[in-house]
């Protein structure tokens, strides 16, 4: 496994995205937990997950509780494990996504996670969206109230635009040491976010990183329209998935980024992890830059 920093924590250069073991169409227990196992395996040691992760209505925190057990059940040593949750965002129970980033909210929320995780502090706890509803400051405020508390050691924001990049750094200063928002090869709005994190020293975790592309072959394709991009005839040519290459292109984007995909299979997690030992010429990159949409 090759490695990234989080601040001044070392990660995987490659995170599991573990919502997919809780939300709609969930794998049972037992599959989610060899999942968890098998990213560990892999030399995985960042998860990403949120309390909002879960399918059912009075269920929040699945997916946090899920990931302590499976850590607890695990062999080797998980000390260096590094868990990122969120808050900020619900989910009622009928597939729709609610939004509450109210200081008071965001403070219950971190120590309800803390004590779902079973830690003292949270390493990395990140606000999952703005509020439309709340002053942007102040949803930023409660995040440096809970690095005074001691209740989490660093923070971050999620689904946010420069200017919100730039008023959190200046109300946390070096509290703020990540950014998570939507990029992959189909969904580039978030460049300007990816670079000004870059300039800033921020971790930026692309959420969604293999959106245009197929899976794996692990998988099954996505869909039509992902079939026969230029990820995947790299992929033909070196004998590895379509994810892995486009994993590797988004590790070339920037030494700030470190894609979290999500998996809700021993198979997938592996596969992925796997992509830090492929280097992509300069010739292939310039033809993945040609292919991309827009």
């Amino acid at each position: 496994m090759q490695y990234r920093t989080i601040a001044h924590t070392a990660v995987s250069a490659i995170g599991l995205g573990a919502m997919p073991l809780s939300i709609e169409h969930r794998p049972d227990e037992t599959r989610a937990i060899a999942t968890i196992h098998a990213a560990l395996d892999a030399g995985v040691t960042f998860i990403d997950t949120a309390d909002s992760y879960h399918w059912h209505a009075g269920e929040a925190g699945h997916n946090e509780l899920l990931i302590a057990r499976a850590l607890a059940r695990y062999g080797g040593d998980t000390s260096g494990i590094v868990v990122a949750t969120k808050g900020g965002r619900g989910r009622p129970g009928d597939g729709s996504w609610t939004v509450t980033a109210t200081p008071a909210h965001l403070k219950q929320a971190a120590e309800a996670s803390a004590k779902r995780l079973g830690v003292d502090a949270i390493g990395l706890y990140q606000l999952h969206k703005p509020d439309p509803t709340v002053d942007w400051a102040e949803s930023v405020g409660a995040l440096r109230e809970l690095l005074d508390a001691g209740t989490i050691r660093a923070a971050g924001i999620s689904n946010v635009t420069t200017a919100q990049i730039h008023q959190a750094h200046q109300i946390l200063g070096d509290g703020l040491v990540s950014v998570q928002n939507q990029y992959s090869p189909a969904v580039r709005d978030s460049e300007p976010e990816l670079q000004l994190s870059t300039q800033l020293g921020l971790a930026f975790l692309p959420w969604s990183p293999l959106g245009g592309i197929s899976r794996s072959s692990l998988d099954g394709l996505s869909g039509p329209t992902s079939i026969g991009t230029a990820f995947h005839r790299i992929a033909a040519e070196r004998g590895v998935s379509p994810q892995q290459i486009a994993l590797v292109w988004l590790l070339a984007r920037s030494p700030a980024v470190i894609p979290v995909p999500g998996a809700s299979r021993p198979a997938s997690i592996t596969d992925s992890a796997r992509a830090v030992e492929l280097t992509l010429s300069t010739q292939e990159l310039a033809h993945l830059e040609d292919a991309l949409p827009g």
